[in-house]
């Protein structure tokens, strides 16, 4: 999108476009000049007042979502003042379903990335959280993920699976981190680190970790699901809700599932 202002050629009237050609003029630009501004406002047309009442309100909402961005950019600027160059946020995805395996990304963005309405994961929709995960991989320096099992997960627990992935994740990178900035965890591993209650709504790393592991995740479940139907991993993602249950009491459980978790050590532990 253009941050150039509105230009006017010939300085024509916008009282000769039509409301279509105002809205697709008002899609593309960030500024209006101030004569355009009070053409518009003075416009006789209701739907063009509309339009950049429309158009207003859109601007300050991306304004709201840079300043978020760059308040959440906090602990990276502190870092990067003191010589830390490479900021890596680390989280994960999956310590809570009943299925499916824990999955943890490590992400370095580039600097000077702007990302407007980066955010948790768990606040956007699936679509949403789709177009960030491109956006992240397009502005980021390097991205590792880490994968851990269902099975592993019932043979270390899952906060120690969660640990593990994290720490394949790091593993994963291409390029060193300086520092890291972890989801309210600590690591054993050889790198200064930061360990963020509620990380993911704090730094804009963290962010970008969490819908890239969510992201990936997801997809993973995706795949389960025509692995093993009839469980509905495509639409709950391996979590607990009605339908699962009763597809695990109809089916029992798959090798997928997580026996150490409750209602399954319960019912199918004997």
């Amino acid at each position: 999108m253009s941050s150039e202002p509105f230009r006017e050629r010939k300085r024509e009237s916008m009282r000769h476009l039509s409301i279509p050609q105002i809205r697709e003029k008002l899609t593309n630009v960030r500024k209006l000049s101030i004569r355009v501004r009070q053409e518009l406002e003075n416009d006789p047309r209701k739907g063009v007042r509309q339009l950049l009442m429309s158009w207003e309100r859109r601007e300050d909402r991306i304004r709201q979502l840079l300043k978020m961005y760059q308040d959440m950019n906090g602990f990276e600027r502190d870092l990067w003042t003191m010589g830390k160059e490479h900021v890596a946020g680390i989280d994960e995805a999956g310590r809570g379903p009943l299925a499916g395996p824990v999955v943890a990304a490590c992400v370095i963005l580039k600097p000077n990335t702007v990302i407007p309405g980066l955010n948790d994961s768990k606040q956007l929709t699936a679509a949403r959280r789709a177009c960030m995960y491109e956006q992240i991989r397009e502005n980021a320096e390097s991205i590792g993920i880490g994968i851990v099992s269902s099975r592993e997960i019932d043979e270390i627990n899952i906060y120690q699976a969660a640990k593990k992935a994290m720490i394949l994740a790091v593993n994963q990178m291409i390029m060193k981190p300086d520092h890291l900035l972890i989801d309210a965890m600590e690591l054993p591993l050889d790198i200064p680190q930061t360990s963020l209650i509620k990380g993911d709504a704090r730094s804009n790393s963290i962010a970008a970790a969490s819908i890239i592991a969510k992201v990936t995740r997801d997809r993973i479940m995706n795949d389960l699901d025509s692995r093993y139907p009839g469980y509905g991993f495509a639409v709950h993602k391996g979590y607990g809700t009605k339908e699962h249950l009763q597809a695990i009491s109809r089916s029992g459980p798959c090798p997928e599932h997580r026996m150490t978790f409750a209602p399954l050590k319960n019912e199918w532990n004997t």
